[in-house]
């Protein structure tokens, strides 16, 4: 069976790579993308099952990226997994998007947060 597709959209490699590691350890395939620009563009040519995202991000910000998946029909069932510092933006965010996740993130608490939100066939 094909594994689902997670896109990890964060600038900060350390991060990046925390949520890859915590995202493929239940299982996704992993994409890292670091710059809003290239996320929307690889978001135009894929349909990812997972998205985590962070908001500060350089060229687009996160809350575009996000308004983009909702308004794309191809992209209905995106999951969307804030992973913010940013407390007020993640609350005026928090009905667009599946999960919110303020920063600093555990490990434990991605995995089974990922875990949760992995389709089941």
């Amino acid at each position: 069976m094909k594994k689902p597709l997670a896109l990890i959209i964060e600038d900060d490699p350390r991060l990046a790579d925390i949520f890859s590691e915590s995202v493929k350890f239940v299982g996704y395939e992993i994409e890292i993308i670091q710059d809003g620009q290239e996320a929307l563009n690889r978001l135009g040519e894929v349909v990812p099952h997972l998205v985590v995202l962070d908001l500060h991000l350089p060229n687009v910000m996160g809350d575009e990226i996000l308004r983009f998946i909702r308004s794309e029909k191809k992209l209905d069932g995106v999951r969307v997994m804030l992973a913010t510092a940013d407390a007020f933006r993640a609350k005026e965010l928090k009905d667009s998007s599946d999960l919110v996740l303020l920063k600093p993130i555990s490990v434990k608490q991605l995995r089974g947060l990922a875990q949760r939100l992995k389709p089941t066939t």
